[in-house]
């Protein structure tokens, strides 16, 4: 079993920061991807930002600029570094982890999420 822990959330004024951080434990053979989605109330989960193994990263268009995504491969953790935020940035975050199987599969996991909210 693979447990993701999100951890950063809160609530911050219009053009604030925050620091989100995803740890992986458990049966962790190889990471392909980390990423994070993000949902807000009546809209579907979106994708903010992912990074590979090998580093690359990729962003959405309304966050780019402002979010950064990282990884620390010793701890199985991911970051997103928010700054300069938005009231339309209030969402719940979710840390997705792209993992290889014993069968090379790659399975998704989730975390159960971490409320951001950004007041004008």
């Amino acid at each position: 079993q693979v447990q993701l822990v999100e951890s950063g959330g809160g609530l911050v004024q219009a053009g604030g920061s925050l620091r989100l951080s995803c740890a992986a434990s458990g049966s962790i053979l190889n990471i392909h991807a980390m990423g994070w989605y993000r949902q807000a109330p009546g809209k579907q989960r979106e994708l903010v930002a992912t990074i590979t193994s090998g580093g690359s990263t990729n962003y959405a268009e309304s966050v780019k600029g402002r979010f950064t995504i990282s990884r620390d491969d010793a701890k199985n953790t991911a970051y997103l570094q928010m700054n300069s935020l938005k009231p339309e940035d209030t969402a719940l975050y979710y840390c997705n982890a792209r993992l290889y199987s014993r069968i090379g599969v790659i399975v998704d996991y989730w975390g159960q999420g971490t409320q951001v909210t950004v007041s004008s």
